[in-house]
């Protein structure tokens, strides 16, 4: 596994939210949160598996992370082990916890769509 740079890895720890653009539709970017458990960066569609970007991205398409200016190039691939998934939950439920929106991201039909980001 190829892991980010350390700026990246910074960048999207403290960011709230980043926008994603998949190759499958280029001309939209949807706002999503991303959290960083040690090198590895999770992402979960709130939507669960009707997710429209969570959907191009789960079927092996690559996408391209925007924040702060920069468009850093990415390939998901499903956290399907429960020790990922329970890291990336538990970094959902302490980044976002003063959000009232925190808990919809540890629902158990979201579990399933959590992804991790590998850059490419």
């Amino acid at each position: 596994m190829t892991t980010f740079d350390k700026a990246t890895l910074d960048a999207l720890r403290d960011l709230r939210e980043v926008a994603v653009r998949t190759e499958k539709r280029p001309g939209s970017a949807v706002t999503i949160w991303v959290v960083v458990d040690g090198d590895a960066v999770f992402v979960r569609s709130v939507k669960g598996p009707l997710g429209r970007w969570y959907k191009d991205l789960a079927q092996g398409g690559p996408a391209t992370l925007e924040f702060r200016g920069r468009g850093v190039a990415v390939q998901a691939v499903p956290a399907t082990d429960a020790d990922s998934v329970a890291r990336a939950s538990r970094q959902y439920l302490a980044k976002y916890r003063d959000s009232p929106y925190a808990e919809s991201m540890v629902r158990p039909d979201v579990l399933p769509t959590t992804l991790r980001l590998d850059p490419r």
